[in-house]
């Protein structure tokens, strides 16, 4: 997920440690608490339901190694099974199913199987060394058709007949190539080149027709010439129509930074490509090509008629930039920002974060989802075979940027009516629409709706939802054709759910402040769950780990309230004497930490108890920026990076001395990626508020980070300059006057290790004082191996025990 590109997580795949013996009630230590975190425990991952609904399978990590196994779980008894090497030939993968529910298939190793649910024989429909996927029933329920890479295939159930539903080839027709002027000559000269040509033409055109006749040949291909490369296909169930999103062949991405290994296995220095910087150049153009498969005709679609296509959502900024250049005698420059008559768009995004193409399962319709290469605008538009255009069907502009989620969208069952996310409101919500028709809210409220699953009956959708508080999270559901939301589990730390194939159950994860996501089963209509997993080791969880308590912080900007989690000693009575603190600042910027479901951060929540343990008190909050919250929340950083989400986090730091006696000159601040970012411009933006501050892997110049992320937030840095400037800590580093640790992986590959070392840089040029710098050579952005935990952390605690505990001298 993009939005994760950030996130300084805590890497549960780490090396295999000594054995970890905690304390079940006494003191942390950082080797205790930095270790391999194979003692905590593992999550439960990536529940789904057989094919016959009457098991389910889910993903655990195996301790030592980063290896998951699989395990098959009987939800009755909840007795689970390991699948060894031997058992993993009878397992299954997550099925799809036909239209008259008789048949299920699923991919397993990359292979596709297919079975008949009456019977529950089970066939393997391939066995090969490329990895087949998307495997979907033809509309007829007669075939099976799945893809391997961007080739699909349809296997015929009745023959077992596989053929490919279409041959693609990017290149020219050598056929079809007229002659030039010289090879005209040549045939208009001699009679047994004209013969010869004569018979080849009429060899092809019999072939062609033969083709075209007989449905046991295979296709004939079509030629897509040599200027574009296929980034995704999309077969209609009844096989008439393919749909190829595009883009040219040769696109530049700019040239990409190098990271540099240091410390390898040969011995010798070695260089890695990283991704490229912002606006070095803007993402590739995406084009749809529709193949007719059964007239053998291709066409383009067009998107010039998508509403709003023409306009210009940056015009403002791009006027004043553009008289900026020419002032300065930039002529070239401020040609190239020119504002293109029609904007492009992208349809494929391989990050998983939005667009696509879905067909309804008859076929006879499409939805496909486009976002302006700006990330300004988002559609979804069906699509007129006859005239091979778009019908818009729901447009979503956002002056900041569209969300990178909140955009799954699907066809009901009658496949005239389309279901979808939207953050129009502010809040993203469910809405259904009618081809022909006006699109109507399911859902409405101040909170999100999220991961809607279509129930098999079509009869209701279920959802995620924080309804009754941001930071509380459940499965709802609601009536298709309209009604009241209905609260189906209760956990409030509820993460992921999968509908049974009956409709009749949910497999649930979920989780809580120290229980890594667990597995349970409950009934659709809600009832009490039936507890299938516990994966938590005991060693960790006899320890009395404090629970932090979710508060609420005033905003003295006119933000509302921020949401917290306070970390503070059991017997907390007496908010008069001073004590230090500190502040934790969770990473990605678009993510949600205050929440009841387990952090995504447990090695630091591990060191915000050794801190208490040790005197302080902690707040971590969920700044402007966070998820969770509503789209004015994730905007409000737009063009300034870094200034709403201070102003979050010094209200914190005033919540903090008003309500728990905290020295207002003696509270730390630390985080990692985003929050190591925010942690250098507290430092550097309002310096004297904290005592000092630690930046994990931070992104200290953001025309040095990428273009996915960075250009939404901040546009292009060409067209945008002034945006870069206020929100780069490396623009502020003047200001340096308190004690800054930075931390970074030598190896990230994410956030370059280049935006740390240019930030010391500068501060070796300013001459400045108290800040340090510690690199890691085998670490990327997420940190794997336990002794370089141990090392970041020693070095804050250092840290914080040498700048903010210590009562100032009087």
């Amino acid at each position: 997920m993009r939005r994760l590109l950030l996130a300084g997580l805590a890497a549960l795949t780490v090396l295999p440690a000594a054995a970890v013996t905690p304390p079940a009630s006494g003191s942390l230590d950082l080797e205790t608490i930095m270790a391999n975190p194979d003692w905590v425990g593992h999550a439960v991952e990536d529940p789904y339901w057989s094919a016959d609904g009457r098991s389910i399978y889910y993903s655990l990590k195996r301790d030592g190694s980063p290896v998951h196994g699989l395990y098959r779980v009987d939800p009755a008894s909840g007795q689970s099974t390991k699948l060894d090497a031997a058992a993993m030939a009878s397992a299954e993968g997550p099925s799809v199913y036909d239209r008259a529910h008789q048949h299920a298939a699923f991919i397993l190793h990359g292979d596709v199987f297919l079975v008949d649910l009456a019977t529950g024989r089970r066939m393997q429909v391939t066995r090969s060394p490329q990895p087949e996927s998307s495997p979907q029933f033809s509309a007829d329920g007669r075939a099976l058709q799945y893809r391997e890479g961007n080739n699909w295939f349809v296997y015929d159930m009745a023959s077992g007949v596989t053929s490919p539903a279409a041959v693609l080839k990017f290149a020219d027709d050598p056929d079809a190539k007229k002659p030039d002027e010289l090879g005209q000559q040549q045939l208009d000269l001699f009679k047994a080149l004209r013969e010869n040509k004569s018979d080849k033409d009429a060899v092809n055109a019999n072939k062609a027709a033969l083709d075209a006749a007989d449905a046991s040949r295979a296709p004939r291909p079509f030629w897509l010439g040599d200027k574009n490369q296929a980034l995704d296909t999309e077969l209609s169930p009844d096989g008439r129509w393919l749909l190829i999103v595009t883009q040219a062949a040769h696109h530049d991405d700019g040239k990409a930074p190098e990271v540099v290994h240091y410390v390898t296995e040969s011995g010798y220095t070695e260089n890695e490509d990283a991704r490229t910087y912002v606006g070095r150049n803007d993402p590739a153009p995406q084009s749809l090509l529709l193949l007719d498969l059964v007239a053998h005709k291709q066409s383009t679609v067009a998107t010039d008629n998508l509403p709003g296509i023409k306009d210009d959502p940056l015009k403002a900024i791009r006027a004043e930039t553009v008289a900026a250049l020419e002032k300065a005698g930039k002529d070239d420059d401020a040609k190239a920002l020119k504002a293109p008559d029609v904007r492009p768009v992208t349809m494929y995004l391989d990050d998983g974060t939005g667009g696509g193409i879905v067909w309804s399962e008859d076929g006879r319709n499409v939805a496909v989802e486009l976002r302006s290469i700006d990330n300004k605008d988002r559609w979804i538009a069906s699509i007129d075979f006859n005239r091979h255009a778009f019908v818009p069907q729901n447009r979503l502009h956002d002056d900041g940027w569209i969300n990178w989620n909140f955009n799954d969208f699907g066809w009901f069952k009658d496949g005239r009516t389309l279901w979808y996310l939207s953050e129009q409101t502010g809040y993203s919500q469910l809405y259904v629409k009618p081809v022909d028709g006006s699109a109507k809210a399911l859902t409405t409220g101040k909170f999100e709706v999220s991961h809607p699953q279509l129930s098999t009956d079509g009869k209701s959708f279920y959802v995620r939802t924080n309804q009754t508080a941001p930071y509380s999270y459940d499965v709802y559901r609601v009536p298709s054709n309209g009604g009241a939301l209905t609260r189906v589990t209760q956990y409030g730390g509820m993460e992921q759910f999968v509908l049974s194939p009956d409709d009749s159950q949910l497999a649930v994860l979920h989780s809580s402040a120290y229980v890594l996501p667990q597995l349970s089963v409950q009934s659709a209509q809600g009832s009490a769950p039936h507890e299938l997993t516990n994966t938590m080791k005991p060693e960790f969880t006899a320890h009395a780990w404090i629970a932090p308590k979710i508060v609420e912080v005033p905003s003295s900007h006119g933000a509302g309230v921020i949401y917290g989690k306070y970390y503070g000693p059991a017997n907390e009575t007496d908010a008069s004497s001073s004590r230090p603190a500190v502040i934790f600042v969770h990473g990605a910027g678009y993510l949600q930490d205050v929440s009841e479901a387990t952090t995504y951060y447990q090695h630091e929540q591990l060191f915000n108890n050794l801190l208490v343990q040790q005197g302080y008190v902690v707040i971590d909050v969920d700044y402007r920026a966070s998820e969770g919250y509503g789209r004015d929340w994730r905007t409000a950083i737009y063009r300034k990076m870094g200034h709403p989400e201070l102003e979050d986090l010094l209200d914190a730091k005033a919540w903090l001395v008003k309500n728990h006696g905290v020295d207002p000159k003696r509270v730390g601040i630390y985080g990692g990626s985003y929050g190591g970012f925010m942690t250098e411009m507290a430092l550097l933006r309002a310096p004297g508020e904290f005592a000092a501050g630690a930046a994990q892997r931070p992104p200290a110049d953001w025309v040095t980070y990428n273009h996915g992320y960075t250009a939404d937030i901040l546009n292009d840095p060409q067209l945008d300059p002034d945006a870069y400037k206020t929100s780069s800590p490396i623009e502020y580093a003047d200001n340096l006057r308190d004690p800054l640790l930075i931390n970074h992986g030598l190896i990230d590959d994410n956030v370059m290790a280049s935006d740390s070392i240019r930030l010391y840089q500068r501060f070796v040029e300013l001459h400045k004082k108290n800040f340090w710098i510690s690199l890691y050579p085998l670490e990327r952005h997420e940190f794997e191996h336990a002794d370089s935990w141990y090392d970041e952390y020693r070095r804050i605690d250092e840290l914080f025990q040498t700048w903010v505990k210590p009562n100032p001298a009087p």
